[in-house]
């Protein structure tokens, strides 16, 4: 079992309010399978309308919400739960907002993402989701994946900590590709995620 050190790791999720909290969930089952002393203390999202608020309330994941119709007083909250709680990553999850350059160095703990595909070229802002899907299936490529990055001023061309890929050479539409590498993700972001505060905590 992963994570048999005294020391808890307390996170953050942040969620948009659509998310369906799939990397969300698949994250806590990890945790509590495999690394318990790992916890989420708030996923945060930005609508109490969020289709994953209620599969919170059913896997008892602690939960709140802020609007992020003003980013600046989002973010504000964001730090005071940071400070107050002693958190250690934040990990986005579905989070549609793009964070202020002041915010994370403000915050002075590390920020993952995880994004949809292996090449650059199919990030950056405004392409996540089914955009980066769509890409890859027009772009012909034979192979797509995850990667999980630290989020800097670059946002989803951060340094990359962890990636895998899959073929999808047999998909023959966009959304095909997705839930190929939403499995992947699935069982790639919580694994990179307890390694890389793992290691990070090693070196301190």
């Amino acid at each position: 079992m992963e994570g048999t050190t005294s020391e808890v790791f307390r996170i953050v999720t942040l969620s948009s309010g659509i998310s369906r909290g799939s990397n969300l969930l698949a994250i806590n089952d990890y945790f509590r399978e495999k690394a318990n002393n790992f916890s989420i203390e708030y996923a945060v999202f930005t609508s109490v309308k969020a289709p994953a608020i209620d599969k919170c309330r059913v896997s008892q994941i602690p939960y709140i919400v802020f609007s992020a119709r003003n980013m600046e007083l989002f973010e504000k909250s964001m730090l005071e739960i940071i400070q107050d709680k002693q958190i250690h990553l934040v990990v986005l999850c579905g989070f549609l907002k793009r964070l202020s350059s002041s915010f994370i160095d403000s915050i002075e703990i590390p920020i993952l993402n995880i994004h949809p595909a292996l090449l650059p070229r199919f990030g950056g802002l405004g392409m996540y989701g089914m955009a980066v899907h769509e890409a890859v299936f027009a772009s012909q490529e034979t192979h797509s994946g995850a990667t999980v990055h630290l989020v800097d001023d670059h946002y989803d061309h951060g340094r990359i900590i962890a990636k895998e890929e899959i073929s999808i050479s047999g998909c023959k539409s966009a959304n095909e590709i997705a839930d190929k590498v939403l499995t992947v993700e699935h069982m790639l972001y919580p694994r990179a995620i307890v390694s890389y505060l793992q290691a990070t905590k090693s070196v301190c």
